[in-house]
């Protein structure tokens, strides 16, 4: 059973409209790196690229105590989690302090509700993924097997390679016109005809959030390249089997 305390969490990719967005929980104790697979997983991203996760303490602190605004130390309080790579010191960020995410766990990241913080995917597309710790509690009828779990969403997510929201844009707006050169191009780009960005199944999430986080490991702590299995789970080629 659940007896470590549970994250919920309210997560929407930034800067772009309409909001895609996701409610999900997840164990206290996983580390910074699971909950940043997590929250790839939900996101449709599908760990091709480098990933961080950051964490304003000094804004979570003075969001509780607004007094303390006066104190330097609390205004530059940041931490940068990552995953040692050997690509990881090339996008360096001198204003926070880097920690290994694989060795970190989550409680001791963020640990009271309204904290907030943030997931950097692919630093050259720059997806941010703003995330809001709503609720913190127990539940000792809740197997482990159930978490972590999405509650809710809307969106599909993002699409790999594509240039970040800016190109997220305008290849929702050729798939919405379904005609032109843009649409053309974006159809060789995905592969597909027809995409829906207002889909998003909560049922099939929930699958792959009990499949996918341990490839996802595989792939950034182990260094191993995904199986065949493994990427026809992450592209979902089930779903073409099932029908």
């Amino acid at each position: 059973m659940a007896n470590n305390k549970i994250y919920q969490f309210y997560a929407e990719l930034d800067d772009f409209e309409p909001v895609i967005w996701r409610r999900f929980q997840v164990k206290s104790d996983v580390t910074i790196a699971r909950l940043g697979y997590i929250v790839q997983i939900l996101f449709e991203m599908r760990a091709s690229h480098l990933m961080a996760i950051e964490v304003d303490r000094g804004k979570n602190i003075l969001k509780d105590i607004p007094k303390l605004k006066d104190i330097p130390i609390l205004n530059d309080i940041s931490i940068r989690y990552e995953i040692p790579s050997k690509g990881s010191d090339m996008f360096p960020d001198p204003e926070a302090r880097i920690e290994d995410a694989t060795k970190i766990k989550l409680h001791a990241a963020v640990s009271k509700e309204g904290d907030e913080l943030q997931l950097n995917y692919d630093f050259g597309d720059d997806w941010w993924v703003l995330l809001k710790l709503e609720k913190i509690f127990s539940d000792k009828d809740l197997p482990d097997a159930e978490l972590p779990q999405a509650l809710d969403g809307a969106g599909f997510g993002i699409v790999e390679d594509v240039g970040g929201t800016w190109g997220l844009t305008e290849l929702a707006k050729a798939f919405k016109k379904k005609k032109g050169a843009d649409y053309k191009d974006f159809c060789e780009w995905v592969g597909i005809k027809n995409f829906d960005f207002a889909v998003f199944d909560l049922d099939d999430m929930n699958f792959r959030l009990k499949k996918i986080p341990r490839i996802y490991k595989q792939i950034y702590e182990d260094k191993l390249y995904p199986t065949k299995k493994s990427i026809e789970l992450i592209e979902r080629k089930y779903l073409q089997k099932k029908s």
